[in-house]
């Protein structure tokens, strides 16, 4: 008896063009629809909370490494680091007394024109556990998320100024846009005249600049040096942190706008710890409070007359 069938090495299907052309509608139907709808946040969510416990274990042997080879160079570092901290010491203590004085005539004067006090934003420590593997944008991710009391669109905060923005929030981890990124926009003021502009991230603008003021008409009062903090009128950042420094300022016949570089304060590359701050719009909500080391307190954000000399001092030493 001969087999009637056709065998199946003949049996025919879905060409490969046809099953490209069904997932490349679904891949898009899925796009737009999370665009739109925000479908996968849940599924975002979930999945970030079933996979931290993996990034986790894989980060231990980095972590590893990492202290291990820093031990000897800490070690060199913590001696000279002592010695330069006895000296600064000694600096500041002849301005302690200045400093004291001018927070009392600060109140004095604010208690006479029946001003509010400025309430400082409660913050947490972070560390930055890897930068988002994508060579189009400039993300890092910290190890803190809302379990922590992380919210979305806090401002992150190193050393020298302000970082970056929260952009998405997972149960362990956090997701920081840094200034530097080109969808990062973040509302300054000249601390030189007081004008307010908005500074947005231009990572490939120039060499040696992360961010331009657009917007800002010809004739505007804008040099190179001048430091821009921020403005808090956005409802996220407190007023008056470092955030640039103007590198390069250029006018064209063509156009009616300066075209205007700035240099972020911030170690936009390689920083390891940061300060994640509670949106200034969302103090006093309902919601889960920030944890703080038990030495920590509150930071207050620091004061424009005197952080923003400091950072632009460090960042040209970078």
């Amino acid at each position: 008896m001969f087999e009637r069938r056709t065998p199946r090495i003949f049996a025919h299907g879905p060409s490969p063009a046809s099953k490209l052309l069904v997932y490349g509608a679904l891949a898009l139907f899925l796009m737009v629809a999370d665009s739109r709808f925000q479908i996968t946040g849940p599924v975002r969510q979930v999945v970030g909370a079933a996979i931290y416990p993996l990034q986790w274990l894989m980060l231990q042997p980095v972590r590893l490494v990492r202290t291990a080879s820093s031990y000897f160079e800490d070690v060199s570092k913590a001696r000279e680091a002592a010695d330069q901290a006895q000296r600064q010491l000694l600096a500041l203590s002849e301005k302690a007394g200045q400093i004291d004085y001018l927070v009392q005539e600060n109140q004095q004067l604010r208690a006479l024109l029946s001003l509010r006090e400025r309430a400082s934003a409660r913050s947490l420590t972070a560390e930055v556990t890897y930068e988002a593997p994508d060579p189009y944008t400039n993300r890092l991710v910290i190890d803190k998320g809302a379990a922590a009391g992380v919210r979305l669109g806090a401002p992150v905060l190193d050393s020298y100024g302000v970082l970056g923005q929260v952009t998405q929030v997972y149960p362990f981890t956090s997701e920081v846009r840094v200034v530097s990124d080109r969808e990062q926009a973040v509302p300054v003021m000249n601390l030189r005249t007081g004008m307010r502009m908005v500074a947005f991230g231009e990572a490939l603008a120039r060499p040696g600049s992360g961010m331009e003021l657009r917007y800002v008409p010809t004739g505007a009062d804008v040099q190179v040096g001048d430091a821009l903090v921020t403005s808090g009128i956005d409802g996220y950042y407190p007023p008056g942190i470092p955030v640039a420094e103007v590198s390069q300022v250029e006018s064209h016949n063509d156009t009616p706008f300066l075209r205007i570089y700035a240099e972020p304060v911030a170690q936009t590359v390689s920083v390891r710890y940061v300060v994640v701050l509670e949106p200034v719009g969302l103090q006093g909500e309902h919601g889960p409070e920030p944890q703080t080391d038990a030495a920590q307190e509150p930071t207050p954000a620091p004061a424009a007359s005197t952080a923003a000399p400091a950072a632009r001092t460090t960042g040209r030493n970078r």
